[in-house]
């Protein structure tokens, strides 16, 4: 998190040596965009923390559970069980209307969590894999991952939008100011700086999901006792090879498997790591069979 409000204060200052010249509202030099990307990055992250979760439910079209569908019934009972095998509380339960099978889990405690699955993944798994993804989910509640993951979608969002500004503010000022005055040897670094900050800030949060996707799926098999389900889970969705129509950049990684279904999601390699939100969906399988005491019993 710290490194993220590092990033926003690099962009104003930034923009304060681009083509603010240190505003002096009162003769004194005074660094009006830091302090404005100080502001803004607090902003965001008690937005995030507070109020990110109804945020991104109510983005992704997340509807509370009809009781009276045999298949939402099913699923809160699943829910229940998981929440009482990790001893967390029981969290908010919803269901995306799109065909994509597919799980998150958003909220900053246990208190205000939520688990929200797709009609296409209860529609595709049967009772064991379908506990299996939401015990998955609920390790990310235990393990705090909905905290980091909902506060870095909504900063790395506020990255992008404050990059837009500063590099839209620069742009247009080369035309009325003089930047005669200015290094070359910053003003081009400082600007690419601006210009490439969003993708960074996108690059550390895909980092930060694919650690640890590992560790969920390995605390969901010691709740469910049962990593051969979640294993099944993985494959179903992997050969449904179906992207999720709501989800965006920001909001994959708190997924339980790569909604966007970008063709490195099945390779391995340094591009690979870099890029991807998840790590290969065939190494998990692989790990929760032999978690099993089996091997795998079906590849691409």
């Amino acid at each position: 998190m710290g490194i993220f409000i590092i990033f926003f204060l690099i962009i104003g200052g930034s923009v304060d040596y681009l083509y603010l010249d240190g505003f002096t509202p009162a003769g004194v030099p005074f660094p009006i965009a830091t302090v404005f990307a100080l502001g803004f990055a607090t902003f965001t992250t008690l937005t995030a923390y507070y109020g990110g979760s109804s945020l991104i439910l109510g983005s992704l079209g997340a509807e509370k559970l009809n009781i009276q569908i045999a298949e939402h019934r099913e699923l809160r009972n699943i829910v229940t069980e998981m929440a009482l095998a990790s001893g967390a509380t029981m969290p908010a339960v919803y269901v995306m209307n799109d065909p994509a099978p597919n799980a998150l889990a958003t909220g900053t405690n246990e208190k205000n969590a939520a688990i929200c699955v797709t009609t296409g993944l209860l529609t595709l798994l049967d009772r064991e894999e379908t506990q299996g993804v939401v015990a998955h989910e609920m390790s990310h509640i235990r393990n705090e991952d909905t905290l980091l993951m909902t506060l870095v979608s909504v900063l790395v969002a506020g990255i992008a939008m404050l990059a837009d500004w500063g590099q839209r503010g620069a742009f247009r000022s080369r035309s009325s100011r003089r930047d005669g005055d200015k290094s070359p040897v910053l003003f081009i670094p400082l600007l690419i700086l601006v210009a490439v900050s969003p993708l960074l800030a996108q690059l550390l949060a895909m980092a930060v999901s694919r650690q640890r996707e590992y560790l969920a799926d390995a605390t969901a098999a010691e709740y469910t006792r049962n990593p051969r389900g979640l294993a099944r889970a993985l494959e179903k969705i992997r050969d449904a090879a179906a992207p999720v129509n709501k989800a965006t950049r920001g909001t994959a990684p708190l997924f339980f498997f790569d909604p966007l279904r970008r063709r490195l999601d099945d390779r391995e390699g340094a591009l690979a790591n870099l890029l991807t939100t998840h790590p290969p969906i065939e190494r998990r399988i692989a790990l929760l069979y032999e978690m099993a005491g089996l091997r795998q019993t079906s590849n691409r």
